[in-house]
């Protein structure tokens, strides 16, 4: 059975007055369950990002991330933004656990292309977790929209010098999957960051047990 609502997604509007950008308020087809979902999420207490191929998660992750990363998903991308995303890669991460320091009002890296976030919070409590996309550099309170980090909730934005994005400290789970479209020439620069961090990570974990 499909997780991902295609003829949702392919409805959703694009938002160009500062930046490319859709929203889809839940992604999900009605009869998932959100339960099992949450369940197979890797248990994730450190900040930052892991390489989905260096942390275990469960099959109905494995799934959805298939899902993410697939033909189908792509071509409705390529759609809506007008773009050719053939000799593009793919790189995977998630995320568990926010930090104070973390929502530094920034802009992607030009090595990506579109960036997809899907966030995976049951009865989020936080707005000030919320991700906002911002008019600007230098205001988290000016922003276009706001994005709720609630199950299902899905943005995704063409990366561009103007696509601005941070969020209010929040410090506590915060469940999410990140997907970016890559040049294929940053492809090993990405891999291996995100490999070594979640490795690195996981030898500190290891010391200070």
């Amino acid at each position: 059975m499909k997780l991902i609502n295609s003829e949702k997604l392919s409805k959703a509007l694009v938002n160009k007055d500062f930046f490319p950008f859709f929203h889809v308020e839940n992604i999900f087809l009605d009869q998932i369950d959100s339960s099992s979902i949450i369940k197979d999420f890797p248990d994730i207490n450190d900040g930052g990002s892991f390489h989905v191929d260096a942390i275990l998660s469960g099959e109905s992750i494995r799934k959805l991330i298939k899902e993410l990363e697939s033909e189908e998903f792509k071509r409705i991308l390529e759609k809506k933004f007008s773009i050719n995303l053939d000799k593009a890669k793919v790189v995977t991460t998630l995320r568990g656990f926010s930090r104070k320091k973390d929502g530094k009002i920034h802009t992607d890296s030009k090595t990506k292309i579109l960036t997809v976030l899907l966030y995976l919070n049951l009865n989020w409590p936080e707005n000030r977790g919320n991700l906002r996309l911002l008019k600007g550099n230098n205001n988290l309170d000016e922003y276009i929209k706001e994005i709720p980090c609630t199950f299902g909730s899905l943005v995704c934005f063409k990366v561009t010098d103007e696509c601005w994005h941070g969020f209010k400290p929040y410090e506590g789970k915060r469940l999410s999957i990140q997907l970016n479209y890559i040049y294929p020439e940053a492809l090993s620069f990405h891999n291996l960051r995100h490999k070594l961090s979640s490795s690195l990570k996981s030898i500190f974990k290891k010391r200070r047990k």
